[in-house]
């Protein structure tokens, strides 16, 4: 199912068939160097498994990034509930394929999400988690808006918490649900 589009990509609800494509991105070691490890055929598969629950419980996740084009998936984007110091707020999270880095891909997906996220959830707050040291993503989220809000402790390291706020013309205005 096809959750929105941009000029250059789409992005849509992730089927058990997209592991190959995915192993790319998340199987990459230099792709996933600012996570613990990366993962195995077995953690993809579960990557994918758990975001199509959390579509079911959340109503959203993180969805298969499509590069239109060529049809070709490139990558994830969306938007996770996560518990940060207490609190649920929503993340923008991505991950793009090694050879579609630097092309601006990632902030586009990025900035559909927090538009789509603004439009569609009750959130005040849209957040980024990322590591001090990963610069690209740290842009990412820079050009999607967002300023360092706070740095925490997550999942035993040192992380950055991006945030944007709702602005305050878009409090009061009716959601889109």
């Amino acid at each position: 199912m096809t959750i929105l589009q941009t000029p250059r990509l789409l992005l849509r609800e992730f089927i058990p068939e997209d592991a190959d494509a995915l192993a790319q991105v998340l199987s990459d070691p230099e792709t996933m160097r600012y996570y613990p490890a990366p993962y195995d055929r077995a953690g993809v598969e579960q990557w994918i498994a758990r975001n199509r629950q959390r579509y079911v419980e959340d109503g959203v996740g993180l969805w298969a990034l499509e590069l239109k084009s060529i049809t070709e998936f490139i990558g994830d984007c969306g938007i996770i509930r996560q518990q940060v110091d207490g609190e649920h707020l929503y993340e923008i999270g991505y991950h793009l394929r090694r050879d579609f880095w630097g092309q601006g891909f990632a902030t586009e997906a990025a900035i559909a999400c927090r538009e789509w996220a603004l439009a569609h959830l009750k959130a005040e707050r849209l957040i980024s988690l990322i590591r001090p040291e990963n610069m690209p993503s740290r842009r990412v989220a820079e050009r999607n808006g967002m300023t360092i809000w706070k740095e925490i402790v997550w999942r035993g390291l040192p992380t950055l918490v991006y945030s944007t706020e709702k602005a305050a013309s878009q409090r009061n205005q009716p959601s889109c649900d």
